[in-house]
């Protein structure tokens, strides 16, 4: 009999040790797909000993700002360009520890079915984070919409438009918004995150978008004390793993494409 209690005194001594020595990790993510991706991931970590904790952030500043604070260990909602817009206007030094996942961005409509559609003073859409702007901007010119001053890159702005034939009228609103209001504008130039939480499907409802040799991969953003850390590491691995790449592929058909 106290063999037997040894026993469950041991075994349960084995449990506690393996709880205290769970290494915490805590994640700002927006909900989709990014959170989606590390809830799938999370079960995985726990059995390598990583408590995963996933805080849901629905901007793009925020989940910047607690990392670079110390507030959370890690974050994973945005692409190079933006991280390095954020940490040359802010000051910070947040860096990539992985790049996971494109989302082609595209141009939606509630009012047209072609940028062919297009009336004179049509109101148009844009995300008012800069590479955001941008990066619509550099799609409305591929499409032949509008035409940017020689030059222009991701940092550029409705004031870098050379050419437009149809006098658009360019509004810069928060990304996160940008759903909320496609009823209100002609076009609306969307992050693929939004417009899947919206219940939009880019590879069916967007009139043009990326296709997947985008370069903005969505990457999982650390700080470079804890970037190397064991637990960061075990993240990232599961990130970039057979099963994830499955899981996106089957759940976002298209929408969120594997950047490995």
């Amino acid at each position: 009999m106290n063999f037997k209690k040894a026993l469950v005194a041991l075994a349960a001594a084995s449990v506690f040790s393996a709880a205290v020595s769970a290494e915490k990790l805590s994640v700002a993510a927006t909900p989709v797909p990014h959170a989606e991706l590390l809830e799938f991931v999370k079960p995985q970590l726990a059995e390598q000993g990583v408590e995963l904790d996933v805080k849901v952030f629905t901007d793009y500043i925020q989940p910047n700002v607690q990392v670079d604070q110390k507030r959370m260990d890690a974050n994973f909602f945005q692409h190079q360009p933006y991280l390095d817009e954020f940490n040359d206007g802010r000051g910070t030094n947040l860096v990539t520890v992985t790049g996971v996942h494109v989302e082609p961005f595209g141009a939606y409509s509630n009012k047209i079915d072609s940028l062919d559609d297009l009336k004179n003073g049509a109101v148009i859409a844009i995300p008012n984070d800069p590479t955001n702007g941008g990066r619509a901007l550099l799609l409305l010119q591929k499409a032949g919409v509008i035409t940017l001053k020689e030059g222009s890159k991701i940092t550029a702005t409705p004031r870098d438009i050379a050419d437009n034939p149809k006098d658009l009228d360019f509004k810069e609103l928060e990304a996160a918004t940008l759903p909320r209001i496609l009823g209100q504008v002609d076009v609306a130039l969307i992050n693929t995150n939004y417009a899947l939480e919206a219940g939009l499907n880019p590879s069916e409802d967007a009139l043009i978008i990326e296709g997947s040799e985008s370069p903005y991969v969505n990457i999982l953003v650390a700080r470079p004390d804890n970037k190397d850390s064991e637990a960061m590491q075990k993240l990232a691995k599961a990130l970039k793993s057979d099963e994830v790449r499955d899981f996106i592929k089957k759940k976002y058909e298209g929408a969120v494409v594997p950047a490995f």
